[in-house]
């Protein structure tokens, strides 16, 4: 007898021919996955595959990993520079030399007619940790502009921000390996299954092995809300108002660890006092969770032997978002989570290389942590670098969010934008568009020439994406993993520190600051640099070739050691000078936009499993962009109803600052006065969003604005989107 599946064809995996297998980390999220990519006889990268050694992912991928070779050869790479005099011209192909001088000559024009700080450099969290080291030597060592910032202002500021205010430094002070013998899970604005599905994994591991309790704050039934053990459908923008009554709770009930607090830490008495002011049942009508369950998930992490609290975007994008990382050390201090297995206050960060930007690039101050505002820093890095002390500015300049206002109001007049993509990452778009048109000069320097934002450039300056270069990335859990050169760049486009490097040569005396030819060598000046009493952020223990070789390392690592550090602050020192963290008591302002009568539902917006920032790389993937190939939205189907909007149907989303079409999907995962929308489309949700800013981040609330439905048909959202690709 024949049953059924017998008769039908078994399934084939295609043999891709792989001939050789080349050791790389993801160019994704955060996670830092061990890859190797295949290469067919010819040498051409055709297919990825997990490391099965790497601590970090043990030989698992998400779809992005999988299907991650197809970027190579995607559409719209950039295979030459580009220069128009008049961003309305046609493009003109040309010589490096020639787009170099074009740069160099125009920022220098500018700065001389202008000042320095005339010109703004804006960056990413995806270009190699050298990369990022070299384009910081420029900016701060030659070109002098104090403007210049990182697109991870938009996704970690807040996580910064709320690290140095508690702890003294940035840096995340746990690691993956903590699930392991955690006892309570907090993850608040975080939905791992779909944003980080590697660290997701890990997590159910270690609840394979034993139970504990996993809780999960979000306003929408997210997939990890629905594998959570208690779900919190907080309201927007009211997380801080959750953490001080939990944090009140832990006090009044005797759960804090007073020991620790008075070893440790300082600001307890001022902290309590405030708190006063929290008790459940007065958060609970502000932050819509009942004073009952308040008090349950507060005994969970109060009584546990080791908790730990991760997040995401949904704390830092918000205008309380840095004092909500706060209040989530807080938590963690108070009960003495901090620095011991299982107990961590752990921000999971959104770029594959944000926290090499954090690290090295000099965005926010100077290599390895250094401060700008101090003296012994800049003298230390310039000694270093061999350029006067005098020439770093004595603080930061303005953040990413605050550089286009500075355009707007004619402070600054040219604008260089490597990887990143503000006409589709920014909030309010439509005002982004207005200001980019105010520039003498706008420089894009992308693997890709179809991004949005290189509709506004006067030059374009293609670089080598991913594994087509040689470098460090550093993970979520501060792990340096190296990515190996896999293949040539394509065409002419060219390793973003060659092209760091080449345009430093368009400035009299750069030589003297000395440029290394490979990114070894520049790992090498950074080993050096990385050395100090009291640094937490060494790597001088590591080389290119030892973090290949363990699947990755992570810092501290110093020279001399034999493995990395897995956490910070285990000896209860922290970076202030005092060597104590600050518990910090931090009032609840309610300054959202919040619904309304013309404006009645919530907008959210988050990612979805197999998309990636702005699509301009998964956008181009088949097997991933087939799932979300169009904007579209989830929406109360009560709701729904009420309106007359059925599956499937088009609906114009309308807020204070513009509009969008998008597909409406009906569901019970929203609740009745809220929208969802993936933030990857371009033509969507920043049409919309707010954009207020946190006061000590500076990073956008994408999280929290008001919009109102209205049914369109199908004709109509046509002809709207058709206008959209226009503009």
């Amino acid at each position: 007898m024949l049953f059924g599946r017998r008769k039908k064809n078994p399934i084939r995996i295609n043999n891709k021919d792989v001939a050789e297998w080349r050791y790389t980390t993801c160019g994704y999220c955060s996670v830092g996955c061990s890859i190797e990519v295949g290469l067919d006889r010819s040498g051409e990268p055709v297919t990825t595959r997990g490391v099965a050694d790497a601590d970090v992912n043990r030989g698992k991928l998400c779809i992005k990993g999988l299907t991650e070779a197809e970027i190579f050869k995607a559409v719209g790479r950039g295979t030459e520079p580009l220069v128009r005099r008049d961003r309305f011209a046609v493009w003109q192909p040309s010589p490096w030399d020639e787009a170099l001088d074009f740069v160099g000559n125009e920022i220098q024009r500018i700065q001389a007619e202008h000042g320095r700080d005339s010109v703004a450099v804006i960056s990413t969290g995806q270009l190699m940790t050298e990369e990022f080291y070299t384009l910081g030597k420029l900016v701060r060592g030659v070109i002098g502009t104090n403007n210049y910032d990182g697109n991870t202002t938009l996704c970690m500021a807040s996580a910064v921000s709320g690290y140095k205010r508690s702890f003294g430094s940035d840096g995340p002070p746990g690691c993956y390996d903590d699930f392991e013998h955690t006892d309570c899970v907090l993850a608040l604005g975080s939905n791992l299954p779909e944003q980080h599905p590697i660290i997701y994994w890990r997590l159910k591991e270690a609840l394979e092995k034993r139970r504990f309790p996993v809780v999960v704050v979000d306003p929408r039934v997210t997939m990890f809300a629905q594998f959570a053990d208690i779900h919190l459908p907080i309201t927007p923008g009211t997380d801080l108002v959750l953490l001080n009554s939990l944090a009140h709770v832990i006090i009044d009930e005797g759960l804090h660890d007073r020991a620790y607090i008075d070893a440790h830490t300082e600001g307890f008495d001022a902290l309590e006092t405030l708190l006063a002011e929290y008790e459940p049942t007065r958060a609970a009508p502000i932050c819509g969770i009942d004073e009952d369950t308040i008090r349950t998930v507060a005994r969970l992490y109060g009584g546990a032997d080791a908790a730990m609290s991760l997040w995401t975007m949904g704390i830092n994008q918000s205008t309380h978002g840095s004092d909500g990382v706060c209040a989530i050390n807080n938590l963690n201090l108070l009960t003495a989570n901090i620095g011991k297995p299982g107990g961590t206050s752990l921000s999971i960060t959104g770029q594959c290389n944000a926290m090499g930007t954090r690290e090295w690039s000099s965005c926010s101050g100077l290599p390895g942590y250094r401060q700008l505002e101090n003296e012994s820093h800049r003298r230390e890095v310039a000694d270093f670098w061999n350029v006067d002390a005098d020439f770093f500015p004595a603080k930061r300049g303005l953040f990413q969010t605050d550089i286009f206002p500075a355009i707007e109001t004619g402070q600054i007049k040219g604008l260089w934008i490597i990887a990143t993509n503000p006409m589709t990452s920014m909030p309010n778009s439509p005002r982004i568009r207005k200001t980019l048109e105010k520039l003498e000069l706008c420089v894009v320097q992308d693997s890709f020439v179809d991004v949005e934002t290189t509709q506004f450039a006067h030059a374009y300056l293609p670089g080598a994406v991913w594994a087509e270069k040689e470098g460090c990335f550093t993970n979520t859990e501060r792990r340096v993993n190296l990515t190996r050169q896999v293949r040539e760049p394509i065409g002419d486009s060219k390793p973003d520190h060659w092209i760091f490097t080449e345009l430093a040569k368009r400035w009299p005396g750069a030589e003297r600051l000395d440029w290394p030819k490979t990114t070894a060598g520049i790992f090498d000046e950074m080993k050096v640099l990385s050395k100090g009493p009291g640094r937490n952020l060494d790597i001088s223990g590591m080389t290119h070739d030892s973090i290949e070789q363990n699947r990755g390392i992570q810092w501290p690592m110093r020279e001399g050691d034999t493995s990395g550090s897995p956490r910070l602050y285990a000896d209860g020192h922290f970076a202030f000078p005092s060597g104590r963290a600050k518990l910090l008591a931090l009032p609840y302002v309610e300054n959202n936009e919040r619904p309304s009568g013309e404006f009645p539902f919530w907008l959210n917006s988050g990612r979805v499993v197999e998309h990636f920032h702005t699509r301009t790389k998964t956008g181009k993937v088949g097997n991933c962009n087939k799932f979300s190939p169009t904007p579209y939205m989830e929406m109360n189907a009560d709701a729904a109803d009420e309106l007359g909007i059925g599956q499937m149907d088009y609906v114009r989303l309308v807020s204070r600052r513009g509009d969008a079409v998008v597909l409406v999907q009906r569901t019970q995962r929203v609740p009745y006065d809220m929208v969802f929308i993936p933030f990857h489309f371009h033509e969507c949700v920043n049409r919309l969003t707010l954009g207020l800013l946190d006061p000590h981040s500076r990073q956008p609330a994408f999280k929290q604005c008001a919009v109102r439905v209205e049914p369109v048909s199908q004709d109509d959202a046509a002809r709207f989107n058709h206008e959209r690709r226009a503009f």
